[in-house]
């Protein structure tokens, strides 16, 4: 049982990196570091609390700030954007492993459900986040990445404080994805109709 709750743990962190990746990284290595809810102290993860690493993440938050308000939509576009999905899924693989090394478990299942749930993560709130954007005018699409951070950051403090709910969002993330992918089919059914 507790191999499953750390494995929810996991993946509900993983997912929270993945729609948008440093607070929640940061929100967990600060919980850590005052051994609330979460400890690395001990593991190999040990990292993921201390200040060298949390220090670089809150660089890479200035950065990813100071991308999105220059280059707008275009910051989470091409290398970028890859880039940044490529960081998410490290780290929510390393969250998820750290998960499991906090309770003694195995760390393989928790750096393949953490991989995969940051890469679900990104993948359903970059598709969301494009649709969204393309209906609002530019002043009200550049608060989106407000938005965004304030959802990982609600999602990685709901598995910290209750692993079971990251099965909910890990659905509703797959729901998102699915239901995007449906969307796009169906406008381009609609198109082939007209001709």
């Amino acid at each position: 049982m507790d191999l499953l709750l750390d494995l929810l743990l996991g993946a509900g962190l993983a997912a929270a990196i993945g729609i948008r990746p440093f607070l929640p990284v940061l929100l967990v290595g600060a919980l850590a570091s005052a051994d609330v809810l979460i400890d690395f102290s001990g593991t190999d993860f040990v990292f993921l609390e201390q200040w060298p690493f949390l220090l670089g993440v809150v660089v890479l938050v200035m950065a990813l700030d100071v991308a999105d308000r220059r280059r707008g939509a275009a910051a989470v576009a091409g290398p970028v954007g890859l880039a940044l999905i490529a960081l998410s899924v490290v780290l929510g693989a390393l969250e998820a492993a750290g998960a499991l090394a906090d309770d003694g478990e195995p760390i393989a299942p928790g750096i393949v459900v953490g991989a995969a749930c940051a890469a679900l993560g990104a993948l359903a709130a970059r598709q969301l986040l494009a649709r969204v954007r393309r209906r609002l005018d530019p002043q009200a699409a550049g608060a989106l990445p407000v938005y965004a951070e304030a959802v990982a950051l609600l999602a990685a403090g709901l598995a910290l404080l209750v692993p079971p709910i990251s099965a909910i969002i890990v659905g509703a993330l797959v729901w998102l994805l699915l239901g995007g992918r449906r969307r796009e089919q169906e406008k381009y059914a609609g198109l082939r109709i007209l001709r």
